[in-house]
Order: C-alpha cells, then structure tokens, then sequence
C-alpha cells in the first residue's frame, strides 16, 4: 500500500461521513498546516476516528498493512550525505561481522580513500533510492517507489573512484525491498553504462534505471550472501 492507496482507502471510508462532516472535513485540509508529525493523514485519520466512522480496530488494520509495506519509507527522509556515506556503510556493517572500519592498522596506506575493509579487501558502498522520475518539486518520501511499480526510476551511482577499492557494493532502496549489487572493479570499468561525472574528472557514474535493471541481475546478491560475493568477485579478479 503506498501513500496514493492509503489516500484512496481513507477517501472510501470517509464515503460514510455526512454531507456535514465532509464539508467540515474538507474546510479544515484545505487550511491545514502540517508540521512532523503532525499531517494531513494523521488529521483526516484522527477526525475519521472522532466522528466514529473508523473504529481503532480498522486503524489498526490500516496502519499494519501500510507499515508491511513500506518498511524502508523512512530511509527517504534521510538528508542525502546521512544516506549516502554513513546509512549504506552501518548497514553493511549490520548485516555481517565480517566488516571492518578500515584504519592505519588494517591498511598502511588507508587515507579515507574507501569505505569497508573485508579481509584485505578494500570495499567501497554506493547507495540510491528509487524514486518516480517523472516527478519534480516533491518530497522524496512522496516520490518513493514500490519494488513492484512500472513507474520510471534513475538510481544514480556517483563519485566511482576506480583506483581506490577492489570491489563495488551498489545499493538500491524501494519502499519495500532492499537490493544489493556486488561488482568487482573490472567489472565496473568494462560496465557500458559507466561515464565520467565531470568533463576531464576521475570521477565515473552508473545509472541503473527501469529499463535496464535487468541487465544488473547478474550481480544482484542477497544480504546473507554479500561477504561471500565480495571475496569470490576478489578471488576472481586477483585470478
């Protein structure tokens, strides 16, 4: 259920105010102002709930079916270098122990040129959010898209500094579902969607969109699998 289902459902209920209520309803949303977390929803909800049309046992329905599915929402509230740099990496970090911060210690040569260290393997973490392309001038939470929307979508991959890291994590976050990327430097600089950020720069970038998405399949791996796709893509690089 995203935000436009959740809207059409409590437009369904709200079918059952009298002519009366809807009006009164309508005159207070139109001067509403919503300050977090108090906001349009929560004011037709309470107001739904107050006139008895919704009782607390449909709340609850409503708010599980809508929490279920929108499960990482909240990632696209995040400002962008909260999501970007610290997000993605205490994430990987969360999901297997194998990862470390890298130092002087673990790398002589680490000056904060890449993110993770994994077994002498230098790991550099990319996230994105899926978001409709075809809108402009709205919040990105409002914009968030399901894992299973035909809607356009641009997950921008930038800053590819290829002669820092040995392997490439690429994060894509739907409301919904969380996808991961694993690709190993090689497969980065022959990848044909890979183009320089700035005119005569050493920074590159990838786009995966709708439309080719499906060619990334091949490096699509699962959370539990990320430490063992990372060193058999090292493995594989190093011969």
């Amino acid at each position: 259920m995203n935000r436009k289902r959740l809207r059409d459902s409590l437009n369904q209920i709200g079918d059952r105010l009298s002519r009366s209520d809807k009006a009164l309803l309508q005159a207070r949303l139109c001067g509403l102002v919503s300050v977090f977390p108090f906001n349009e929803y929560e004011y037709i909800i309470t107001f739904l709930v107050d006139r008895k049309i919704l009782s607390f046992a449909e709340y609850e329905a409503l708010r599980e079916n809508y929490v279920s599915t929108n499960r990482y929402l909240k990632l696209f509230e995040l400002g962008p270098r909260i999501f970007g740099q610290k997000w993605g990496e205490d994430h990987l970090l969360s999901l297997s122990q194998d990862f470390r911060k890298p130092d002087k210690e673990l790398d002589p040569d680490f000056n904060g040129q890449y993110d993770l260290w994994l077994d002498g393997i230098r790991v550099e973490v990319k996230a994105a959010r899926a978001v409709n392309s075809k809108l402009s001038g709205t919040p990105l939470a409002e914009k968030a898209l399901e894992w299973e929307s035909s809607a356009p979508f641009w997950l921008n991959y930038q800053q590819l500094k290829l002669d820092i890291c040995d392997v490439f994590i690429f994060i894509g976050v739907w409301v919904d579902r969380i996808v991961y990327w694993v690709m190993a430097n090689d497969e980065i600089r022959t990848n044909n969607l890979l183009s320089p950020q700035h005119r005569g720069g050493i920074e590159y970038q990838i786009g995966i969109r709708h439309h080719n998405i499906a060619d990334f399949d091949v490096y699509s791996t699962e959370a539990s699998d990320i430490s063992a796709a990372i060193k058999q893509k090292y493995r594989t690089r190093i011969g």
